[in-house]
């Protein structure tokens, strides 16, 4: 069993996912927040690498990474970072990035670094299942787990690809657009969910627009995982010792834990 699939191993628990940008506002807040993150409740981090053309993101998140870029953050940087953040946290971690700078650092160089720093498991948004096959082959023979990504325009065929290759969860994208906090759920995801969960066995995790603990509520009566990235980096724009974020995430988990009665 994987470290990612662990997390989905216990009785009723429901896993709360934050995502963070590596280095913004800074290397050294990066260093500082995954460590509470895990410390507040959660069960897995998302480590974005930053990209200069991240097409999935919205606003926020968009900003965090040019803003990264410019502070220096380059893929060696973010592999070096998740070497210390592993040996600070006993939750698996898990890069996010985009196709275009694991081909360029080189698949099996990029998968067996990810391996030797701790990391989990791999998302790429811009990777669909039909044309994965290279790097699911190489991040298996490392111990990764490749996570793909569905959307409510997911065509039937689609998510039978997912349902089969997906490793550790596949990622739920609960609206059609690009990621960034939103005031309610959609009303169609429930079915979205329940479309998908005939297909696959594996966890199905929901993210893209969840800010609140009301919102993380009723997504873990649904899902098996909830997924915050664009509130937290919102959050860390605004204080440095990250108090109103810690208090958020411990919102989430506590609504969380409430839906599965833990």
């Amino acid at each position: 069993m994987s470290k990612i699939a662990s997390v989905f191993s216990q009785p009723g628990h429901k896993a709360l996912i934050a995502y963070v940008t590596v280095g913004y506002p800074s290397v050294e807040a990066t260093l500082k927040v995954v460590p509470l993150l895990a410390d507040s409740g959660c069960d897995i981090v998302e480590l974005g690498i930053p990209f200069s053309d991240p097409l999935a993101d919205g606003v926020t998140i968009q900003k965090s990474s040019f803003h990264a870029l410019q502070n220096g953050v380059t893929p060696r940087l973010c592999l070096e970072l998740a070497g210390q953040l592993s040996q600070k946290v006993d939750i698996p971690l898990v890069f996010m990035t985009y196709y275009n700078p694991v081909f360029s650092y080189g698949l099996d160089k990029f998968c067996s670094a990810c391996a030797g720093s701790g990391i989990s498991g791999i998302i790429i948004p811009d990777l669909p299942p039909d044309e994965g096959s290279d790097l699911e082959a190489i991040s298996q023979r490392q111990g990764l787990d490749l996570i793909y990504l569905l959307a409510p325009t997911s065509t039937g065929e689609r998510i039978r690809l997912a349902a089969q290759r997906s490793r550790g969860f596949i990622y739920l994208v609960s609206v059609t657009g690009v990621t960034g906090a939103r005031e309610r759920v959609p009303a169609d995801l429930e079915a979205f969910v329940t479309r998908v969960r005939k297909a696959a066995a594996q966890p199905l995790c929901v993210g893209f627009g969840i800010s609140t603990p009301e919102q993380a509520s009723q997504i873990a009566r649904i899902a098996d995982g909830v997924i915050v990235g664009s509130r937290i980096i919102q959050l860390m724009e605004k204080e440095d010792d990250f108090a109103s974020l810690a208090e958020l995430v411990r919102g989430l988990r506590g609504s969380i834990d409430k839906i599965s009665g833990q």
